[in-house]
C-alpha cells in the first residue's frame, strides 16, 4: 500500500471511531477523532501530491499547505474549528479552568466536517484498497 493510502486508511478508522463515540455519547472523543481523521486525510492528500508532510498536528498549517496543492479554501476555513479540540479533548489539564467540553451539537458538527473532507478526497483522489495496492 502506498504511503498516502496508509494515511487514508487510518483516517477511515478514526471516522469510524468518531461515529461509535457519537452513538455512545462520548462527545469529546467524537471531536478528537474527527480532528485526527482530518489531520490524516490532509497528510495523505499532501503525500498524494508528491510533497513531504510536516510533522505537525495543526490543521491550520496542514490546511494551508493542502490548499496550495488544490484543497478547497472553503473546506480549509471550516476545519479550523477542529484545531480547538485537539488538546482539551485529550487532557483534562490542557487548558486551565476548562469549563466546557463538547456537547452533542459540537460533536455532530465536528463529525460532519470530517466527513465532508473525506467526501471531497474520495471524489478527487483515487483511494485504493489494501487488496488493490498489494
Amino acid at each position: 500500500m502506498n504511503e498516502a493510502a496508509n494515511w487514508f486508511e487510518f483516517a477511515r478508522t478514526d471516522l469510524h471511531v468518531a461515529e461509535l463515540a457519537l452513538d455512545a455519547g462520548l462527545f469529546n472523543q467524537v471531536c478528537f477523532h474527527a480532528h485526527q481523521a482530518v489531520e490524516k486525510l490532509l497528510k495523505g492528500f499532501i503525500l498524494s501530491r508528491g510533497k513531504r508532510v510536516p510533522r505537525t498536528h495543526s490543521l491550520l498549517d496542514l490546511g494551508r499547505l493542502a490548499q496550495e496543492l488544490g484543497f478547497p479554501q472553503e473546506l480549509r476555513g471550516k476545519i479550523r474549528i477542529l484545531d480547538g479540540y485537539y488538546l482539551p479533548t485529550r487532557y483534562p489539564d490542557a487548558i486551565p479552568n476548562l469549563s466546557h467540553l463538547p456537547q452533542r451539537e459540537e460533536a455532530e458538527e465536528a463529525l460532519s466536517l470530517a466527513k465532508r473532507v473525506w467526501n471531497w478526497l474520495t471524489t478527487n483522489i483515487p483511494l485504493r484498497s489494501k487488496e488493490e495496492a498489494a
